[in-house]
């Protein structure tokens, strides 16, 4: 504790020069810069450094830190990301400090969270409980824009899920009025593609034999049913963009389309892209079995085709994850703290960490607290660098005590 609160200003000074380095993912090389910077801070801590190159998904690559201890307690897989939403034209570039309140791009998603691992570190190291602990740091440069293949991309960080016996994820702190959460689960997040036909032709014809509904008729069906029929607890669907005309196409991102039509020609083409949130494997498999017979009940004369695209699988809340959250709730006790009960899975997106929850013990969300994310203006409150980094050294030292069983 008294090394976190004596440096504090030195992780600030951290965290400024991460922020003011822009690291949006598709700038590379500023990735690789904030790279740079994190194994500068580790390697004095005795971290074998590496960096991943990941050329082949098109991204700028990851981090991977190991330190050694004693192979006696748990092992441990702390999780990061170097990249930003913010590529070099936006106009959100610098880090901003008033009082205990610090804007910037990235500021809390996630080089708060890095700044936080390197604090904990830091103090382990001059308290002496560094040298048992047997720890990996994967910080990923592709968290905001993953690349593909998803097995390549995360591969690294997957083999070093297979390793641990547990994981710390270092996004935002979930806090409101005062009062932080901890998080226990995050639910997937899986795109997907809808797209219709129908027969075109003159518009005086359309619902006749023969001719039937055309595209844009069958896309609304197929929408509105699955805003029907479909809502439950910890489940999202969300609708991104669409278009439908003769013709109609979407580019291979996704992300932008190209339409054209008349008010009398029935629609040959119309297609949707949206995302799929779910809590738990069970969950998902049968949301896309549900959306797929939705899909299949044409109107006449339509077609329909619904695809999936991998992204974020969940991590489910498990009782080894509630377990981690009871210990920092005792170290909240000792530290003279609030407990910190569950976050609403619903309320938050996915991450890294649940690429490694089916192999470890996972808690996430243990960066900074803060607000407006992904958004000019993303801020932290420098407080919770303190806080956070003591909570993490304290847990950290802890588990590396705890005696594996045989």
């Amino acid at each position: 504790m008294q090394t976190v609160e004596k440096e504090r200003e030195r992780t600030v000074a951290l965290l400024e020069r991460m922020v003011n380095q822009n690291s949006g993912t598709l700038n590379l090389a500023g990735v690789e810069a904030v790279g740079k910077m994190t194994r500068a801070e580790l390697e004095p801590l005795g971290f074998q450094v590496k960096r991943v190159p990941m050329r082949e998904t098109g991204r700028a690559g990851h981090i991977v830190a190991t330190h050694r201890g004693n192979g006696q307690g748990k092992k441990m897989l702390l999780i990061g990301h170097l990249d930003t939403v913010f590529e070099p034209d936006s106009p959100f570039q610098r880090f901003e400090r008033k009082g205990n309140r610090a804007t910037g791009p990235g500021v809390g998603d996630d080089k708060g969270g890095i700044a936080i691992i390197v604090a904990a570190l830091r103090a382990m190291h001059a308290a002496g409980t560094l040298k048992n602990a047997d720890i990996v740091v994967v910080l990923t440069g592709d968290e905001e824009k993953t690349g593909a293949p998803l097995s390549i991309a995360r591969r690294d960080l997957i083999e070093a899920g297979r390793w641990a016996d547990v994981a710390l994820e270092f996004e935002g702190l979930a806090s409101e009025n005062g009062q932080d959460f901890g998080t226990i689960a995050r639910r997937s997040s899986t795109s997907w593609t809808l797209k219709t036909s129908g027969r075109t032709g003159h518009s005086s014809v359309i619902f006749q034999q023969g001719v039937g509904y055309g595209a844009i008729y069958e896309l609304a069906r197929i929408l509105d049913a699955f805003r029907r029929e479909l809502p439950e607890r910890n489940l999202t669907y969300n609708v991104g963009v669409m278009a439908g005309g003769t013709p109609a196409a979407i580019d291979e991102q996704g992300v932008q389309v190209t339409v054209s039509g008349k008010t009398n020609i029935i629609a040959e083409v119309a297609i949707a892209r949206g995302d799929l949130r779910t809590l738990t494997q069970e969950q998902d498999a049968r949301i896309r079995q549900r959306m797929q017979d939705i899909v299949k009940q044409h109107l006449p004369g339509t077609r329909a085709e619904l695809q999936f695209f991998e992204s974020y699988p969940s991590m489910e809340p498990t009782a080894g994850n509630r377990a981690l959250l009871a210990r920092l709730n005792v170290i909240n006790r000792d530290l003279g703290l609030p407990q910190m009960a569950e976050y609403d899975p619903a309320r938050r997106g996915a991450a890294d960490s649940s690429f490694v929850a089916k192999d470890a013990d996972v808690l996430a969300g243990i960066g900074t607290a803060g607000g407006g994310a992904h958004a000019v203006g993303e801020w932290v409150d420098l407080d919770s660098l303190d806080r956070q980094a003591k909570r993490a050294a304290i847990l950290m030292t802890r588990l590396s005590r705890e005696k594996l069983s045989p």
